[in-house]
């Protein structure tokens, strides 16, 4: 589509580096607004100013009216050939304004799920490059891993990485399981003292275990060895040996509750 200019074009160009938008094209606002109106028939609006698109290039823009696009806008393009009194129109869009209302950024399905999300019968592909995944004739790093594959001669196709073993202490340390967790805090005893804990194999055995007391609201569940509740195994009868005094006293009326 071509517009007729009604700015006199000078013998170069009314546009350099120095001078600003081409006059030529800055005036052709009506002719910008029938090519908008070609696309968006009623939808084209005000008309907003315009942007320098380049050498002999500008952009006018246009509030769009079209539903539920409030703060969008019309650009049309317009192009002129040196000397030509006729503008050339290269694209007609529409863009999203500061206000626009915009759907949130696109986030792959597999970065979505969350805990819990997983169901019976469905299916969750690790990535062949998962950084928490190692070829399981790699050192692990994990001595355990290293001696049944070794016992066995066959093993896994791949085993947890050195990344993939700290990415889960540190969820665990800082969850429900963790020593910040509310019940942690109120704890007469930590969980690696309490006879309840079975202690995870290989590399995580030091910090992490797993609780056998069913009257926890975490058993069969990981936990740290710093994380503790109120059936710790020695804490049946007062304070038991698992259990650290008082640091200091504790009044009620007079009486030492300690």
């Amino acid at each position: 589509m071509s517009v007729e200019t009604d700015q006199p074009v000078p013998g170069r160009s009314a546009r350099g580096r120095r001078g600003g938008i081409d006059a030529a094209l800055a005036a052709a606002v009506d002719g910008a607004r029938r090519a908008a109106e070609e696309v968006a028939g009623d939808a084209v609006g005000e008309h907003l100013g315009i942007d320098d698109a380049g050498e002999r290039l500008a952009t006018h823009l246009f509030a769009a009216t079209l539903p539920g696009y409030r703060g969008w806008y019309w650009a049309v393009t317009l192009a002129r050939a040196p000397r030509a009194k006729v503008a050339t129109v290269d694209e007609v869009v529409l863009l999203p304004g500061s206000e626009a209302v915009l759907a949130p950024p696109w986030v792959p399905w597999n970065e979505r799920l969350q805990p819990g999300d997983l169901g019976p019968g469905d299916l969750l592909p690790a990535p062949p490059d998962d950084p928490r995944l190692v070829p399981a004739y790699v050192d692990s790093g994990d001595p355990a891993v290293e001696d049944v594959a070794f016992e066995l001669g066959v093993g896994r196709v791949r085993v947890l990485s050195r990344d993939g073993r700290l990415e889960a202490a540190d969820r665990w340390y800082s969850g429900d399981g963790g020593p910040d967790a509310p019940m942690a805090k109120q704890a007469p005893g930590r969980c690696g003292t309490c006879g309840f804990l079975v202690p995870l194999a290989g590399a995580l055995r030091a910090g992490f275990g797993v609780c056998a007391n069913e009257v926890t609201p975490v058993d069969g569940q990981v936990v740290s060895v710093e994380f503790g509740c109120g059936a710790h195994s020695e804490a049946t009868a007062g304070l038991g040996p698992a259990l650290e005094p008082a640091t200091e006293l504790v009044y009620d009326d007079g009486e030492d509750l300690r």
